[in-house]
């Protein structure tokens, strides 16, 4: 019970740092008026070896053959993270900041090549700090910024000078100044090549607490959906969930999620939709157990656990193992 217990409470400790970490970075992430991000190519070039070294490490090195004529092999780095840094800076160093374009990274983005499996594709717009939080739990998910230039450029500010053979350290505009700004340049490109590799079941997840939560004019709306091809996607999963304090503003069935839905059915996509879903919730509800609703779910849930499925009870325990023993067998 001991080791049990302990288990449990690391994993909760590790998703509320996870809900910090990005509730700081969401607070905090890309502003208008800051510079190129201080110390841009060390953090590239490190973050780029700590993905191929750490986080994805078959993805270090592959096999080749000496030559086509011999059957010695050996082993070649995947990815050239020096290279990559040297492609990414000069597509947008000696460049005006509003005159950056996707073709600008064709260089470097194909340098860094990446299939993920089906099924797997996590799709979000104004849901940040919960997607990767989710994703982060169920780890068989993977989101645009856990492939290789997610990572490297996640969070970063980076403009250049047409004067000058260096990045503004001083000041970058504002995404909404251009279209062709060297931030949107790079991340719709990543944005297009994510969308048109997902394949199987996709997830999208939107915010129901605000209007539009599906808008056209996102990154999810504008570049992602687009290139989403209904002959490789099997179903289009979405999930609508609002902050546990509310507003609850739209729903499946009401506001903009509506217009999505006709979208997917106009390009023969199949769908499901799902308001409010219980993993979702309770990701919410570490955050504040003091909120009704909250105390609502954990008091069912616990209620429950003699008469539910073994996968709620595991929920059950893993999220909300700090309650009085007296509360957890209320109702028993």
């Amino acid at each position: 019970n001991k080791i049990r217990h302990s288990v449990v409470n690391n994993f909760l400790q590790f998703i509320l740092e996870t809900y910090t970490m990005y509730a700081l970075l969401s607070k905090n992430g890309v502003q208008a008026t800051f510079g190129t991000t201080p110390n841009i190519k060390h953090i590239v070039i490190g973050r780029c070896f700590t993905y191929t070294t750490l986080i994805q490490p078959g993805l270090r090195h592959v096999l080749t053959l000496d030559k086509p004529s011999v059957t010695h092999t050996h082993f070649k780095p995947r990815y050239d993270c020096e290279e990559i840094w040297r492609q990414f800076e000069k597509a947008v160093v000696q460049q005006a900041s509003c005159n950056v374009t996707e073709e600008h990274y064709f260089e470097m983005f194909s340098m860094m090549p990446q299939v993920w499996p089906c099924d797997r594709f996590l799709f979000w717009s104004k849901t940040r700090m919960l997607v990767h939080s989710y994703a982060a739990v169920f780890r068989h998910f993977w989101t645009l910024e856990d492939t290789l230039v997610g990572f490297l450029f996640n969070d970063l500010i980076w403009c250049g000078q047409e004067e000058d053979s260096d990045f503004d350290f001083n000041s970058c505009p504002a995404w909404s100044t251009c279209r062709t700004h060297p931030v949107y340049s790079l991340w719709k490109r990543a944005s297009q090549n994510f969308a048109e590799m997902a394949c199987g079941n996709v997830t999208v997840l939107l915010n129901g607490s605000i209007t539009n939560a599906f808008n056209r004019k996102s990154m999810f709306g504008s570049v992602e959906l687009d290139s989403l091809n209904p002959q490789r996607v099997n179903y289009v999963n979405i999930k609508v969930v609002t902050n546990p304090e509310g507003p609850h503003i739209e729903s499946c069935g009401q506001g903009s999620i509506v217009e999505l839905i006709q979208i997917l059915w106009s390009r023969g996509f199949r769908w499901t939709c799902t308001n409010s879903d219980l993993t979702l919730v309770i990701l919410q509800c570490i955050q504040d157990l003091n909120q009704p609703s909250c105390q609502m779910l954990a008091s069912s849930m616990l209620q429950q656990k003699d008469q539910s499925s073994t996968e709620t009870n595991l929920m059950a325990d893993i999220f909300f193992p700090n309650l009085p023993e007296m509360e957890k067998g209320a109702g028993l």
